[in-house]
């Protein structure tokens, strides 16, 4: 073999070490950022789930408790709500629970979707954000936001609504990394309702 070709041949050789190098220095970062970006959204899904769940619970919670003498049927959904919440840390939420009743003026007829809904009573818990019910606060207040799928009750029926709010936060770098073209939400919301 020429010599020409054998230092040729090393030549290459090292020119596609490096070229190996520059390749692996722009995919690793674009991999770390999909695998942040991976888990802090699994993250967030598997905590929509569970806040689904406990929204859910807590709605068919409030209306089959029996009041206890220190605290009644909401107030209890509230507490055991708050002790279910596997995996969540909601010192970083609030649960509220809320029951409607629909009320009728004598102009108004009961209509197949329901409403309109008045607040009869609201509790929440003791968490660590301060957030409002998205259905209005106060006893009497007139509900006017709820999803249009609501059932319509009868006369002495309750609707009973659970939503929960949590403060998301992410484990991995992501953004910082991606300096806000790619943002997790920081706070979650789930809601749930049954009637009885």
């Amino acid at each position: 073999m020429p010599r020409f070709y054998r230092s040729a041949h090393g030549k290459l050789k090292a020119n596609e070490s490096g070229q190996a190098a520059v390749e692996v220095a722009f995919a690793v970062p674009l991999l770390l950022l999909l695998v942040c970006g991976a888990i802090d959204f699994g993250r967030a899904l598997n905590t929509t789930q569970v806040m689904s769940q406990l929204t859910r619970q807590g709605s068919n919670l409030a209306l089959r408790l029996s009041p206890t003498t220190g605290c009644d049927n909401l107030c209890q959904a509230v507490a055991d709500v708050k002790a279910a919440a596997s995996g969540l840390n909601l010192a970083n939420g609030e649960i509220i629970i809320t029951s409607l009743q629909e009320t009728l003026t004598g102009t108004e007829t009961i209509g197949p979707t329901g409403g309109p809904y008045t607040i009869v009573e609201q509790v929440s818990s003791s968490g660590g954000l301060t957030v409002a019910s998205k259905l209005g606060q106060g006893v009497g207040t007139r509900v006017t936001s709820l999803p249009s799928t609501a059932p319509a009750l009868q006369n002495g029926q309750y609707l009973y609504v659970t939503e929960i709010y949590y403060t998301f936060t992410p484990i991995t770098p992501i953004e910082t990394l991606t300096d806000d073209f790619v943002s997790m939400p920081s706070q979650l919301y789930d809601i749930a309702y049954f009637e009885g």
